[in-house]
């Protein structure tokens, strides 16, 4: 991590990454780039459906391959870089065939690594395989849910999940979130753990950087109206008056209560609920 000389009371506890010696250096491939609207939260009809966000430094989307459909062609590093658009450091690789694509870094992935995509695939960190292939305490990441829908748990910096498990023709996977949950062994997924774990350290330091990153200001419901929020009203400070936190909207949030729908379509895969709350 990168600290500052506290040359004001904002500067005095930021924190940023230290992208010398990791990042490659290199500006972004034009052809892999693509422009997208900032919605600030809203949906097609302009109501705000994800609160908070809104503004923030114009950015460029980096177009990454989740699908990982070039099979049994071995890939090499390029360069690693910065995406705006996520927490983990991204590299461009190109393949023996000449095309060149983006692909969410591992943690020790530096230019000129080699890696490739297929069943008969080695067990080796950036190389990716079916996980009836990988065998049970392996760490893995850019897993699968269906089978050539493309990666879509562990993708954040420094996440990985584990292989606990196989049984039936599903193997069980210990996620991020402490959850147990069964994925078919026909899926794909990357060995090792995403790149940049220093992320979770990063202190912002002052609410400007906050609107930077396209952040806006969150309000406490205690600090609202009766009307605005269930935790709003009083006169002067006061407590919730409720036994259970709830959310703007009356539903149950935080302080280790169950979130999740009761009938969700994958409860059917879930081998060990999450662990909330501060026992976790």
């Amino acid at each position: 991590m990168k600290t500052y000389k506290p040359t004001s009371k904002s500067r005095r506890q930021m924190t940023t990454v230290t992208y010398r010696g990791v990042l490659s250096g290199d500006k972004p491939m034009k052809s892999l780039l693509r422009t997208k609207k900032n919605q600030a939260g809203r949906n097609n009809q302009g109501r705000i459906t994800t609160r908070h966000q809104g503004g923030g430094h114009k950015k460029r989307l980096r177009d990454v391959d989740f699908a990982y459909n070039k099979k049994n062609i071995p890939a090499k590093v390029e360069t690693i870089e910065y995406d705006p658009y996520r927490t983990g450091f991204i590299a461009r690789v190109v393949y023996a065939d000449g095309e060149r694509r983006y692909v969410l870094a591992t943690k020790e992935m530096k230019v000129g690594d080699t890696f490739i995509v297929g069943e008969d695939a080695p067990i080796k960190t950036g190389n990716r395989m079916p996980l009836g292939k990988i065998p049970s305490g392996t760490f893995i990441y850019n897993i699968e849910l269906k089978l050539g829908a493309g990666a879509r748990l562990a993708r954040s910096a420094g996440n990985y999940a584990e292989v606990v498990a196989h049984d039936a023709g599903y193997a069980q996977i210990k996620l991020p979130s402490s959850e147990i949950r069964r994925v078919s062994e026909l899926c794909y997924a990357s060995i090792g753990a995403v790149s940049n774990e220093e992320q979770r350290l990063v202190n912002y330091g002052k609410a400007g950087r906050s609107r930077w990153k396209g952040i806006r200001p969150t309000v406490r419901g205690t600090a609202m109206n009766p009307v605005d929020h269930p935790h709003g009203g009083g006169e002067g400070r006061q407590g919730r008056g409720l036994r259970r936190a709830k959310s703007m909207w009356g539903k149950p949030t935080g302080k280790g209560q169950k979130t999740r729908t009761p009938k969700k379509y994958s409860n059917v895969f879930i081998v060990s609920r999450r662990k909330v709350g501060k026992k976790r």
